[in-house]
């Protein structure tokens, strides 16, 4: 298994502006209540105590992003992912807090329901 790489906010929102790049998969970890409060547009959720249970309808061909609230939960989730085989994934540094503060200030504050 390789070190977890992580990727900031701003890497991330290039990435995805970027037509040239394949689109990563985007994956939140967080909570339903979570998620229906603030997440980044086209992400799919998938709460981390199910991720064992529904890995395998992850795509095995996309670079996978992992994404929380702050980093820690994605981090565990990007580790036990490549842990599991997957060849590329990243776990989005600050989480969706980085993405309101540097990408998206419109985006409600996760920080508000916590």
């Amino acid at each position: 298994m390789g070190a977890v790489q992580e990727i900031t906010a701003r890497a991330l929102a290039d990435w995805l502006n970027d037509a040239s790049r394949p689109a990563p998969h985007l994956l939140d970890v967080r909570e339903e209540w979570e998620y229906a409060h603030c997440h980044l547009a086209n992400s799919q959720l998938m709460p981390m105590h199910t991720v064992p249970l529904h890995m395998n309808s992850l795509p095995d061909d996309a670079p996978l992003v992992v994404i929380c609230h702050h980093g820690v939960r994605s981090y565990q989730v990007a580790a036990y992912l490549l842990n599991a085989g997957f060849a590329e994934v990243f776990s989005l540094a600050g989480g969706v807090a980085a993405w309101a503060d540097q990408v998206d200030p419109a985006m409600p504050r996760s920080m508000d329901i916590v």
